[in-house]
């Protein structure tokens, strides 16, 4: 027997309020997502120390409306993925699952590029096979590995593409340079590198985003959950505005920029809960501002 996935209406639910966006101009999201690397033993590597509240988590997601999941063939490695589909399928429609390649794990916290087109290839057929897909709708290269030409990745990127296995392409950890060059190559819909509050070294990044129209993803988004360790006047104006930090640093994202797509990620529904809340937050020019500051002294 079958099981119907269910229909949804995304735009009705809590995480509508983060706003939506459109990835590839054919996949609308709503802005705040899920990342899922923590759903994995310590250093990444192996099963969650509590599977079931890893797979409660995830339903929870897509029951506040979460329409956007992020995760990896590394993570676990293998783990991330199989989670998601024991906890998911089969997926609802609009639920867009975002996966990447281009490491080998030789163990926990061990992370070794590999651009070899071979390699993207066949993480890519043990990513279908894990998530039950036919398809997926944004591959993405998690780094560009040095030792190998960049045109060879993403051509190897391009043929998956034009075969279907994959629907569009995204970059992780790239200069706007190298963007650039990648889109002489291939379509590019989103990119995704390290950003926060309290980490804007990607600036330049968000703003070509912006420009260009592609998906900004930012990873590592609530310093896993240490980001007000990173600021105590993230803290002071978090406590004013009766929100908790995190809640604080994930509004100042979602009004960052239109093109951003946080992914927040965690092991408990407690901090879902909490993470979801901060959609619905506002914030005013006074905080903004006050906030521009924080970055100039982190």
């Amino acid at each position: 027997m079958t099981t119907t996935p269910a229909k949804i209406d995304w735009q009705s639910l809590p995480a509508a309020k983060s706003g939506q966006f459109r990835i590839g101009g054919d996949l609308t999201i709503n802005r705040l997502g899920y990342g899922s690397m923590r759903l994995t033993g310590k250093g990444i590597w192996g099963p969650p120390k509590d599977r079931n509240e890893a797979i409660r988590v995830l339903r929870r997601a897509v029951e506040f409306g979460i329409n956007f999941i992020d995760t990896a063939d590394s993570y676990g490695p293998a783990v991330s993925e199989e989670i998601i589909a024991e906890a998911l399928y089969p997926f609802p429609a609009g639920l867009v699952i975002a996966t990447k390649a281009g490491f080998d794990r030789p163990g926990p916290d061990k992370w070794v590029e590999n651009g070899q087109p071979e390699h993207l290839r066949a993480a890519c057929e043990g990513s279908l096979k894990r998530l039950r897909l036919d398809r997926i709708e944004l591959f993405q290269l998690h780094r560009i590995d040095p030792k190998v030409p960049a045109d060879d990745q993403l051509g190897a990127l391009q043929n998956l593409q034009s075969e279907g296995k994959i629907n569009h392409i995204g970059l992780s950890e790239v200069s706007v340079k190298q963007i650039e060059h990648a889109r002489t190559i291939v379509p590019i819909v989103s990119v995704q590198n390290r950003y926060s509050v309290v980490d804007r070294a990607a600036d330049d990044v968000v703003e070509y985003c912006e420009r260009a129209g592609l998906g900004f993803i930012p990873w590592f988004p609530l310093a896993a959950g240490d980001v007000s360790k990173k600021s105590n006047e993230l803290e002071r104006v978090a406590a004013k505005l009766k929100i908790t930090p995190s809640q604080l640093a994930l509004a100042w994202l979602l009004q960052r920029s239109p093109v951003m797509l946080p992914i927040p990620g965690t092991s408990r529904v407690e901090h879902l809960e909490e993470n979801v809340a901060a959609a619905a937050v506002k914030l005013d020019e006074a905080t903004l501002k006050g906030l521009a500051k924080l970055a100039r002294s982190a």
